[in-house]
């Protein structure tokens, strides 16, 4: 339905392009040649212009509302997993847990000695 209608709309643009100067732009008294030559380049132009709008757009990736969930959730579990390694990495820090060992022996020396 979406792909008929764009078809639909491009075919309107292109009719649109190609009488716009026509509608908008009074054409000069010229040779019949030179004429044509102007007609040849605004074909090209408009064809030139109209590419793009043959090729599918990125947002047809997502062909459905259940493959962009998909994704979603899919990055959201790839982020919980980062960020927990990293509150695992900073709560099992070996080098903070020496220190507290050696704090602790310190502090037990010290109090020995007093």
């Amino acid at each position: 339905m979406a792909r008929a209608r764009s078809v639909l709309l491009s075919g309107l643009l292109l009719v649109a392009c190609l009488l716009s100067p026509i509608a908008f732009v009074a054409l000069k008294a010229a040779s019949p040649s030179s004429s044509a030559d102007v007609d040849a380049r605004l074909l090209t132009a408009t064809f030139a212009g109209l590419v793009p709008l043959a090729v599918e757009q990125p947002a047809g990736a997502y062909d459905s509302v259940v493959a962009m969930l998909q994704s979603w959730l899919f990055g959201g579990i790839v982020l919980i997993v980062i960020y927990g390694a990293a509150a695992l990495a900073s709560l099992a820090n070996p080098l903070t847990k020496r220190r507290e060992q050696v704090k602790a022996e310190v502090d037990a020396i010290r109090k020995g000695a007093a």
